[in-house]
This record gives C-alpha cells, structure tokens and sequence, in this order.
C-alpha cells in the first residue's frame, strides 16, 4: 500500500479531486434525474451486448483459429478467408450489411413474419450482436491461430504418447496453454470491443452512448453527457483489465 502513495500519484489524485470538485461545482447536472432511468437501460444494453458478443466470438474464434493453425486446407482457407474479411472491412459497415441486408429480407417472408421469433427480429439489437459477434471472431480468430501455433509441439506429442485422444489432448494441454498466451491480447480486445459498441447507435439500439447523443439533441448541454459517458467507459474497462489480470493468474497458476 506504501508503494503506491508516491509523490507522482499523490499528485495525479489530487489533480482528480480537484477536476472533480471543479465539474460539480461549475457544470450544469440538472438534467440527469431525468435521464436517469434511460441512462441505466443503456448502460445495461451496453454491458449484455458486450459480454455477449465477446461470448459469441471467442466460441466462434476458437474453432476459426484452430482450423488455420492445424486444419486441413478446406477448413483453413474458409476460416482465413472469413478473417481476412473481417479484419479489412469497417465494423460500421458490417453492421450497416447484417442489419440493411437481413432485416430488410426477413420482412419479405410471410412465415417469419407470421412466427414467434418475429418480435425479436424486427428489433435492431439482435442484428447488432451478430456483427458485434462476428467481428470479434474474425480478430481473435488470427489472435487463437497464433496462440494455437506457439504451443510447443513437443507438448501435444507428448500428451499422445501418454495415451490422450486428440479431443483429450485439445482440452487438457492445447486449449488452456494457447488460452494462456492469447489472454493479455483477448483483454485488450476486449476493451476495444467496448469501445466498439457506439456504432451500434448508428442502426436505433439505445445504449450508453446512444442516450448521452439524446441528452444533447433535448437539452443541448454538450460538454457534461459526453463527460459523464468518457467515466463510464473508463469505468467498464477498468473493470475489463482487472478481470482479465485476474484470469492471467489463474491460468499461470493452473499450468504450473
């Protein structure tokens, strides 16, 4: 705890306090009782679209990158297809594709229409967790193949001479020693899939971002929705970044 109280901190806390004190003293924060409500909703939609879309995709990464690192050609070449194209398109305009492109064919159908699953088609959010999805898949797809190559082979070879079927082997030696050494890049993916989540705004998903641009359209206050949506990020990936700290040393612990 010593450690930390060190002169350059106790001055970057002081600075904090003081920006702090500063903005409620000076700023206008009437307008949020108001908002309040909508701003929570928002929030939420933020979180469960990133813990979701982040879920989607690494379960689709896994798959992608394991096929590029020791898949045979006709599972390598669509898996690196699909990432290439991922990876050199704009997130907006994959999100502007699945959501123009699908949810204006779905419409034409009348059995879609017609079924149960059509109140929740004809909504945004589930075209915009699908790109979200996809587009995290596509990153960490390369991300897992690299991580997948740099197991030592000696290991898995090992693992066969011990009598592990390949599935076996995959699940207690491959998977946890390439989780390991993507898990720094996954937590910074992470938190630039956060980052990524306001361009769902742009197809009418109200998230956190989506309800600071609507406090500025009503009120035309800039400067304090914008500041109070910048603490909130930090917020959501500070929370990231200790959590993905957290698992580092757990899975280093694991492996030893």
């Amino acid at each position: 705890m010593r450690a930390f109280w060190q002169p350059h901190r106790i001055v970057l806390v002081a600075l904090a306090l003081g920006l702090a004190v500063w903005a409620a003293l000076t700023m206008r924060w009437g307008w949020i009782p108001r908002y309040a409500p909508l701003a929570l909703e928002g929030m939420w939609r933020t979180i469960w679209l990133l813990g979701l879309s982040v879920g989607i995709g690494f379960a689709l990464a896994v798959p992608l990158g394991l096929a590029q690192a020791a898949g045979p050609w006709w599972l390598a070449a669509p898996a690196r297809a699909f990432c290439t194209v991922i990876r050199g398109t704009p997130l907006l305009l994959q999100i502007w594709l699945v959501y123009y492109g699908l949810g204006s064919l779905f419409p034409q159908y009348p059995w879609i229409r017609q079924s149960e699953l059509w109140p929740i088609l004809r909504q945004a959010w589930p075209y915009a967790l699908v790109a979200l999805s996809l587009s995290f898949a596509g990153y960490e797809g390369e991300v897992m193949r690299g991580a997948f190559k740099s197991v030592p082979a000696g290991q898995l070879t090992a693992a066969r001479a011990f009598g592990f079927s390949r599935v076996a082997t995959f699940r207690r030696v491959w998977l946890p020693q390439g989780l390991a050494r993507a898990l720094p890049t996954l937590g910074g993916e992470t938190i630039l899939q956060l980052k990524a989540t306001p361009l769902v705004a742009t197809i009418t998903v109200i998230e956190i971002y989506a309800v600071a641009s609507r406090v500025r359209q009503d009120t035309f206050i800039i400067y304090e929705p914008l500041l109070l949506l910048a603490l909130a990020y930090l917020a959501l990936a500070g929370v990231i970044a200790l959590g993905f700290r957290w698992l580092e040393r757990r899975m280093v612990r694991g492996l030893h």
